[in-house]
């Protein structure tokens, strides 16, 4: 065990003030900190712009690039969302739970330096389930990505389109709206009508998240990790 976690652990079986304990506290806060790789302000550069009414909980956040969140989206704790190839813009109201991982990468084996920047963009009222990884650089609008479902870069997501539990898309397409991909083996179908709406579960989570978890407030910030 680190030397700042003992001296931690000493102090709380021991008589010391509350002044210690807070200055001990702060420095122990920063020391996990420094040791969590998710934590955006130790090794990334960012700027994120968070629209009035999104809720973005802090804890296990990545974040990498410029990035845009609109209106009444809701991002879970230890998300990560890395626009290293360009800008993610993110529209309202979607959700995006735990562990997901939103990636605007470059190709792997290409030349950083030489590639314009892309812009990936999110429409609104999609849904991204805990464990998944999207990467598709245009999703529209009222999409759903199941736990551990994964979309790769040269796919076009249009609308009303669901990737079933762990299925993994890396095709080069445009998927037809409305489009099922499920099983083992992506079996494709077609739905009449587009997933409903998650408004009661975002109202719900917007009321109840704050209360529980440490959530970034509306505005622009960023970051740029000192130099060393």
């Amino acid at each position: 065990m680190d030397d700042v976690l003992k001296q931690f652990i000493s102090n709380e079986n021991s008589s010391t003030s509350d002044d210690d304990d807070d200055d001990l506290y702060n420095e122990v806060v920063e020391y996990m900190k420094s040791k969590n790789p998710m934590c955006p302000a130790i090794n990334s550069s960012y700027q994120v712009t968070i629209a009035p009414g999104a809720y973005v909980c802090e804890e296990r956040l990545q974040l990498i690039g410029e990035i845009s969140i609109g209106s009444k989206t809701i991002i879970h704790p230890g998300v990560s969302i890395i626009a290293e190839a360009g800008p993610i813009f993110i529209g309202d109201g979607n959700l995006i739970e735990e562990q997901c991982v939103i990636a605007n990468r470059f190709p792997p084996g290409v030349d950083k330096d030489q590639m314009n920047q892309v812009v990936m963009i999110i429409g609104s009222n999609n849904v991204f389930e805990v464990g998944s990884c999207c990467e598709a650089l245009k999703v529209g609008d009222n999409n759903i990505l199941e736990c551990k479902a994964h979309v790769g870069r040269s796919v076009t997501l249009t609308s009303g389109c669901v990737i079933g539990a762990k299925c993994s898309l890396t095709t080069n397409e445009m998927l037809p709206e409305n489009t099922v991909i499920f099983g083992s083996d992506h079996q494709r179908r077609t739905m009449p009508d587009r997933p409903a709406f998650q408004t009661h579960q975002l109202d719900f989570l917007a009321r109840i998240l704050p209360t529980s978890h440490y959530v970034l407030k509306h505005g622009t910030k960023s970051h740029t990790p000192a130099s060393t």
